[in-house]
């Protein structure tokens, strides 16, 4: 059992630890390449502009979905119950 948690524990907070890299990544990435990215423009709006307004955002919704998505197979994996009331 305990090393059913550790196991547990380790895996999560690998999968934790990745998605947080991704999210610095998006966040910091846009910011420091944002001169290079505005060079490309769509529908008459630089990428950058559009990045910051809308893309972003996305992103760090697929982030939340996929650390949703990998937690309930983790714990399942692992079987571990959720209350869904």
């Amino acid at each position: 059992m305990v090393a059913t948690a550790i196991t547990h524990w380790r895996k999560t907070r690998r999968l934790t630890f990745l998605l947080i890299m991704f999210w610095i990544l998006v966040t910091f990435g846009l910011t420091w390449f944002a001169r290079s990215i505005n060079e490309i423009v769509i529908l008459g709006f630089p990428l950058g502009f559009y990045m910051a307004a809308q893309g972003a955002l996305v992103l760090y919704l697929l982030i939340i979905w996929w650390y949703n998505r990998q937690m309930r197979k983790l714990d399942a994996e692992f079987g571990i119950e959720v209350d869904e009331d």
